[in-house]
């Protein structure tokens, strides 16, 4: 059975990012406002370890800013303490996150010295206008160059993106959705864009320069990507900024498609549109349907306020039930009425049909 895995944050705002992306405000973003010392790192680490299973996979990573851009002395500072807990066998792996313009051969020889094993690059998007718009301050070269760079030393590779910046629309977020394929990463996180306080986004929407994506637009936009990127095999690992004490309508976010459990909601939006294909192909109307799932999807597949429920029932004048089966995997579902027993691979169904 495959270990759980965990992950250690420690959050490095700004201390390597010379540029002022428009919706960035890296303090509010991630919560952090304490001074990133040696004794906090090691007292972080152990914190998180004290609650962690021991047979956990467990990652330290550094999020935030753009790390190989700090000071070298800071760099290996805190590498080397995080190197320190991988040698003794307390972590299994060193996750950091950057700009596509803070890599090169140097960088990366370094970080293989301190037995980093996965990098996340800050891409945003493969769009030239959204990107000067943005004042990102890198070009998609930047990303093709490092991703190819990375690649050369063998790291395990994460891309992030954003939908819905400046000068973004369906359109382009779908090009940097198969340009992104293209770059071939192992994994992806999918940010609809927010207006948070202090930003020069926030300053653009007050003056009515920025109108940010409807919940509802964020949805579908991040679930055509997510389709995207499942039939070609990489892993969508987040939709949307975690929820911290910060991130919260009345707190610093001023506008935007914010919701606690974003991903969910795409998940969810997908998983309606393939039981609809079932329902239409198998022509399942006026009857009972019982649907099984383990006791993880279950939720995402009922739908949040039972909408996706709701929608089978009034759609196809059913009587729709949901039972947990723990032995199915996440990625199965099972539909079964009295004619009928159906077994769905999420995955397969999404690369064969979409």
């Amino acid at each position: 059975m495959k270990k759980k895995m965990y992950i250690i944050p420690l959050f490095i705002p700004h201390l390597g990012c010379p540029f002022k992306c428009v919706f960035c405000n890296q303090n509010s973003i991630t919560g952090q406002q304490q001074e990133i010392t040696e004794e906090y790192v090691r007292q972080t680490i152990e914190t998180h370890l004290k609650t962690l299973p021991r047979d956990a996979e467990i990652e330290v990573s550094f999020f935030g800013g753009s790390f190989t851009g700090i000071p070298q002395d800071m760099q290996n500072l805190y590498l080397g303490i995080a190197k320190e807990y991988l040698d003794n066998g307390k972590i299994d792996a060193i996750r950091l996150s950057t700009r596509p313009d803070y890599i090169d051969t140097e960088i990366l020889q370094n970080l293989k010295r301190y037995k980093v094993s996965i990098i996340e690059l800050g891409v945003q998007s493969m769009d030239e206008e959204v990107l000067l718009k943005s004042r990102r301050g890198h070009t998609s070269e930047d990303v093709v160059k490092a991703v190819n760079l990375i690649r050369q030393y063998d790291f395990k590779l994460g891309l992030q993106i954003m939908i819905g910046l400046p000068g973004d629309n369906l359109e382009k977020s779908l090009n940097t959705a198969y340009k992104i394929v293209e770059l071939k990463p192992d994994f992806v996180r999918i940010y609809p864009t927010l207006v948070i306080k202090n930003t020069y986004l926030e300053r653009m929407y007050k003056e009515g320069r920025f109108f940010p994506l409807t919940l509802q637009e964020a949805v579908e936009i991040s679930k055509k990507m997510y389709i995207i990127f499942i039939k070609n095999n990489i892993d969508v690992i987040r939709i949307g900024l975690q929820t911290t004490e910060n991130i919260n309508y009345n707190k610093d976010v001023v506008a935007g498609p914010f919701h606690p459990a974003m991903g969910q909601l795409v998940e969810s939006s997908v998983i309606l549109d393939i039981l609809i294909r079932v329902f239409e192909d198998k022509n399942i109307r006026n009857t009972k349907v019982t649907i099984f799932s383990n006791e993880k999807r279950i939720s995402t597949i009922i739908g949040q306020k039972k909408f996706n429920k709701l929608f089978l029932e009034k759609k196809y004048n059913v009587k729709t039930e949901f039972k947990i089966l723990n032995s199915l995997t996440n990625d199965k579902i099972v539909v079964c009425t009295d004619k009928k027993i159906m077994r769905i691979s999420i995955t397969d169904f999404i690369k064969n049909n979409f």
